[in-house]
């Protein structure tokens, strides 16, 4: 059954294209080129619903040859895309074939991410209608493990998570209801995030549960992640359940920094709690990555988990099984035999639920989540296996609804709970099958819990996806600025940005492209007024130091080698310009800061009051 597996040879981590492309070593055309042939293989795994041919690859990376790699965060990354997901020139289908229908426009991540130089390679297959922990419901095929074909690839989000771990994508879009984005990261081993709901737009989404759904992003690393999560992520008006992300002030310190001496604390649900299935190595596996966690600093702390799990019964027991019904309603109602038969199973008995049993829900889910909020009274973080278990193909084939349910007894919680969480590797069973667990924390805690997901994953890891890359290898990047910072800091700068060079926003991308990382999310003391400016996109701000009327100003302050750091200067345009800017905890750093004339000139609008350039833009 392995030989199955093609495994494309090529290094697609973000810091190894993004060199390459900035040494002009690589070009997206020649990229595409490269992965054309792994592309076009027959497609033994159930990856693809719909691929791209090649002028429509080649189209888009042609549309990137006039362009700076530094000015675009993605610049020539390839990427999948779930198939309830839409792109524009290709089928959505949901894994219903009789539902397909061709979308007009991106969905709204997706056109973010191509605005960013990634290139979509196509539609990957799924549990139908995104309703499945395994990845077997499909009339396209039962996706197959990425390191085993024997074993299930996990669901639903089943073809992006293989894509990825086999070398054909950098990284992949998912959706999570239930486990999606997180079950098949484990299967897979690989990175998957779930944020939190809302963070990301769900327009250009086919509905599974809209107040739960959440579209999610895999990986081969967590920095990976971060940076995928820094251009998708942004408020869409036009999404009715989008939100926006908390002020940097309102949102928690990174757990290292909040720690202090003490160290972070982290949950474990108490023995009795713990469920592996019947899989043997699962206890071994689980207690050796919640001693990496110690050895970072964490301190243990049991945690009761049964308001968890209760919570977890909720979403397949409960109405929002009837939510999933209301999502294909009208398709349900008119072709009924169009469904997959086990999906069919679940799905179709939901009409019967009635209103009163959906309030009833909702007050015992109310009750849950005021039990389930006393352990962050306890804890910063929780950690628990990704999931028990897994099985065969032909196992989950022959009792497909309670082997699906076993999947998802450490994920259903989360999205009900408003979470936020990161599926890490934690190496390998001693059957060679992979293992995984789950970081999460309360919600928008994605940059902390990927920080941590990321240590946490060189701890107990040393290949990437099915790959055979070394986890070294493609963070090598990342891992030796990290490295020089202790010896060399100053071979380094710190610089303040409050504007269009933050995190996913269009000028970022000038930081990332030097080696620049940031340091950490703060704000400026309160002595600054701050202003739209005038002029062409990139929309800028000028932040100008005042004795009357200023405010705190939200940061981000980035670390830059010194020898990038000549060229951005002279790429910055007047009348911005780098000064020292005072922080909030006193501490000075150099910063963008603006001439007073240009923010008193025609056309500047006065933003103090704001307090964050986000805010004005959303």
């Amino acid at each position: 059954m392995k030989a199955l597996k093609t495994v494309s040879p090529l290094n697609l981590s973000l810091p190894f294209l993004r060199r390459q492309y900035l040494d002009k070593t690589l070009t997206p055309r020649a990229l595409i080129e490269q992965l054309l042939p792994f592309l076009e293989a027959p497609d033994s795994h159930h990856i693809w619903i719909h691929r791209l041919d090649r002028a429509a690859l080649l189209s888009y990376a042609e549309r990137l040859a006039a362009q700076d790699p530094a000015g675009l965060p993605l610049y020539g990354i390839p990427f999948a895309i779930k198939d309830n997901i839409d792109l524009a020139g290709a089928p959505t289908t949901a894994g219903c074939p009789a539902y397909a229908y061709a979308p007009a426009q991106h969905a709204a991540v997706v056109q973010r991410l191509i605005d960013a130089g990634a290139i979509p390679l196509g539609k990957t297959n799924l549990d139908q209608f995104a309703t499945g922990l395994v990845g077997t419901r499909s009339p396209y095929g039962a996706a197959r493990n990425a390191l085993d074909p024997a074993y299930i690839s996990g669901g639903s989000s089943s073809g992006s998570a293989v894509a990825v771990a086999l070398g054909l994508a950098s990284f992949s879009l998912g959706t999570d209801t239930a486990g999606s984005g997180r079950v098949p990261a484990m299967l897979n081993n690989l990175v998957g995030l779930k944020p939190t709901l809302g963070m990301l737009s769900n327009r250009g989404l086919v509905p599974a549960c809209k107040t739960l759904d959440c579209i999610s992003i895999f990986a081969l690393t967590a920095a990976d992640a971060a940076d995928v999560l820094a251009v998708a992520a942004a408020y869409d008006a036009a999404d009715a359940y989008s939100r926006s992300v908390p002020a940097v002030s309102a949102l928690p310190l990174p757990f290292d920094e909040k720690a202090g001496a003490d160290g972070f604390r982290f949950g474990v649900p108490a023995a009795r709690d713990l469920e592996y299935f019947g899989n043997a190595f699962g206890p071994a596996c689980f207690a050796a990555a919640c001693d990496a966690l110690r050895k970072l600093g964490g301190t243990p702390v049991e945690i009761d988990f049964t308001p968890f799990l209760q919570t977890a019964r909720l979403l397949y027991e409960g109405p929002w099984v009837a939510e999933r019904y209301a999502a294909i309603a009208d398709f349900i109602e008119a072709q009924p035999e169009a469904l997959f038969p086990v999906t069919r199973q679940i799905i179709g008995p939901a009409r019967s639920i009635d209103a009163v049993a959906a309030f009833q829900a909702q007050y015992r889910l109310q009750a849950l989540r005021r039990e389930a909020a006393k352990a962050w009274q306890q804890c910063d973080l929780m950690i628990t296996p990704t999931a028990g278990t897994t099985y065969t193909v032909e196992q989950v084939q022959n009792d497909p609804v309670r082997l699906n349910s076993n999947m998802g007894y450490y994920t259903n919680f989360v999205n009900l709970l408003d979470l936020s969480a990161v599926a890490v590797p934690a190496g390998f069973q001693q059957d060679g099958l992979p293992f995984g667990v789950t970081l999460f924390a309360q919600a928008f805690s994605e940059q902390r819990l990927l920080a941590l997901a990321g240590r946490l994953h060189q701890q107990t890891s040393q290949t990437v996806g099915a790959t055979g890359l070394a986890l070294r290898a493609v963070s090598a990047v990342e891992e030796r600025s990290k490295a020089a910072l202790p010896a060399a800091e100053s071979a380094y700068i710190d610089i303040a940005v409050c504007g269009a060079h933050m995190s996913g926003l269009p000028l970022n991308g000038q930081l990332t492209s030097r080696g620049a990382h940031l340091l950490k999310r703060t704000a400026s003391a309160p002595v600054y007024r701050f202003y739209a400016l005038p002029g062409d996109a990139p929309k800028r701000p000028g932040m100008v130091r005042s004795e009357h009327g200023g405010a705190a100003i939200e940061l981000e302050v980035w670390r830059m080698p010194l020898a990038g750091y000549g060229a951005f200067v002279a790429a910055i345009a007047a009348p911005l310009g780098i000064g020292t800017v005072l922080l909030a905890d006193g501490a000075t750093v150099q910063g963008f800061l603006c001439e007073a004339i240009a923010a008193a000139g025609a056309g500047a609008i006065e933003i103090t009051h704001l307090g964050s350039w986000r805010n004005y833009l959303n």
